[in-house]
């Protein structure tokens, strides 16, 4: 497919990626560089996920992504893990004019039953922070609180896992991380299950074309 066409000052559609948990931008590397070649304009963003809650982590990093972009003719969304949280925050707070469509791969939308098991084990906060002890499948978790999607939601759900361990205690099918069912969200437009892992799936090449097609057209390839 052709690059997307811009306006005579160049202006483009922007897409801010925004990793999971525990991770970095460079998590995110190769699908920004497929959404790049697209023709987007492409921030992909590295916040300090394990060192704050999820209301700061949002207010933090989509304003500070969001300011990379003011141009933009249409802002867009792509996430893995928990920083599809972060926009489901942000969102509920905040009003983007510009806004466009939205990505999220493998996020608990639902929350985890691996925070429900880990949470009080030692060790658990240190590594994975505030934010991490907030992803529980109860019912007052952050995800669980932030209501139903009144944006356009795709969503990509992973069905192999390479952690055993935690596959044990999630629902199948599962990632590894996140099950299946956990990654809906009501009010989301389409959702796929494609057999890749919580870890990988944004490396993986049918999760990053089915990205780029749901930026495009709004829907999954079938």
């Amino acid at each position: 497919m052709a690059n997307l066409p811009t306006t005579d000052s160049g202006v483009q559609e922007c897409v801010i990626l925004l990793h999971g948990l525990a991770r970095t931008e460079r998590a995110m590397s190769k699908l920004a560089a497929a959404i790049e070649k697209r023709g987007y304009h492409c921030i992909n963003y590295s916040y300090p996920s394990t060192k704050a809650d999820i209301p700061t982590l949002a207010e933090q990093a989509i304003t500070a992504a969001l300011s990379q972009c003011p141009n933009a003719l249409t802002v867009h969304f792509v996430t893995h893990s928990m920083g599809g949280i972060l926009v489901r925050q942000y969102l509920s707070q905040h009003t983007v004019r510009n806004l466009g469509r939205v990505v999220m791969l493998g996020p608990p939308n639902q929350g985890s039953e691996v925070v429900d098991t880990l949470r009080d084990m030692p060790g658990f906060q240190l590594i994975n922070g505030p934010a991490g002890m907030q992803l529980g499948s109860d019912k007052m978790s952050v995800p669980n609180r932030l209501g139903p999607a009144n944006f356009e939601l795709g969503v990509i759900a992973g069905t192999r896992s390479i952690n055993w361990i935690l596959s044990t205690m999630l629902p199948k099918p599962d990632d590894g991380k996140v099950s299946v069912q956990s990654t809906k969200l009501e009010g989301m437009s389409d959702h796929i299950s494609l057999p890749v892992t919580h870890p990988f799936m944004m490396n993986n090449r049918q999760a990053i074309a089915q990205t780029l097609h749901f930026l495009t057209y709004g829907e999954f390839s079938r």
